[in-house]
């Protein structure tokens, strides 16, 4: 039993380097990617701690979502932001499941190049949208009375660039449309499309519907900002992926990445070496040739060329 636990330990963590490796090589050619993905996250923060300056609690709209979902209250609105943890942890772990799963249908490094990509696209239009009319927040921090409904004018640039945390958790203002629904309906839309596993497909569905739900009972958002991210989302990431190069997909067990120069060389001379000994470059190609003078006639043609030669 000990020795299979070693054997077994011992194949995890070559495959654990194998995957290390990989994702190094791709991380070196795609990292401006990555970090212009990560530096738009920081931008769309401030834009969203910026339109809390601006914001004016007044009374809440008229909203069909309020009148058909009962209001949560303020001792239970921790359950939207509960499941949306739930649904970003989840789907980061998975993004990372090569490292250690057998089933490899995606690189990591590749995958959050595109998920980034489809968030500030999103967020892009987000911003454009809340600039444009601030409506009165429906949270309840962001009601006529609350004293985190308005924010004094900043002292100075360091109080609006570097937010604190209070300023995530408690802002107003950037509503239409929702960023929670951002994130659950990309992540969603991106294991529909490379997860494989039917079940936690349809599960994922169900749980961006809860969350949207659970949005509109705790009073986060009005149903509008539900509503278009719903369309605006699903529609930017179809648009946005059609433009993008198709993910290489792991799942026949062959590695699908660039070749090095090393690699290059090396299927080159292979191939130089078949030419040479008269066998065909393409492997799926065994069909059976006979060679006249040093030369390999198609199709099965020898006889014919023998026959020629010979002066028949």
């Amino acid at each position: 039993m000990n020795l299979y636990i070693g054997r077994e330990a011992s194949k995890l963590w070559k495959r654990f380097c194998a995957e290390i490796s990989t994702e190094i090589s791709l991380l070196i050619d795609n990292w401006k990617y990555l970090l212009g993905g990560l530096i738009f996250q920081y931008i769309h923060g401030v834009a969203a701690r910026g339109v809390h300056y601006i914001h004016r609690p007044g009374p809440i709209l008229q909203d069909v979502g309020f009148f058909l979902l009962p209001e949560l209250g303020q001792d239970k609105a921790y359950l939207s932001e509960t499941l949306f943890t739930f649904i970003f942890l989840s789907f980061v772990a998975w993004s990372f499941h090569p490292f250690i799963l057998k089933s490899k249908k995606i690189y990591t490094v590749l995958l959050w190049c595109r998920v980034l990509a489809f968030l500030v696209g999103c967020q892009i239009l987000r911003i454009l949208t809340f600039y444009s009319t601030q409506l009165p927040g429906p949270n309840y921090h962001c009601r006529e009375g609350s004293r985190l409904a308005t924010l004094p004018p900043p002292d100075n640039a360091y109080e609006v660039l570097f937010m604190n945390f209070r300023g995530v958790l408690y802002g107003c203002g950037d509503l239409i449309f929702s960023s929670h629904m951002i994130f659950t309906l990309v992540f969603v839309r991106s294991y529909q499309k490379y997860g494989t596993q039917r079940f936690m497909k349809q599960l994922a569905w169900l749980l961006a519907v809860t969350q949207s739900l659970l949005i509109i009972a705790s009073r986060k958002h009005y149903t509008v900002d539900v509503v278009v991210a719903w369309y605006t989302v699903n529609l930017v990431v179809f648009f946005v992926d059609k433009k993008l190069p198709e993910l290489p997909d792991r799942t026949n067990g062959t590695a699908l990445l660039p070749l090095s120069s090393k690699e290059r060389d090396t299927k080159t001379r292979d191939e130089s070496h078949k030419l040479l000994n008269g066998n065909s470059v393409d492997p799926t190609d065994r069909r059976q040739r006979t060679q006249v003078n040093g030369k390999t006639p198609e199709d099965g043609n020898a006889v014919h060329v023998n026959t020629t030669m010979n002066g028949a």
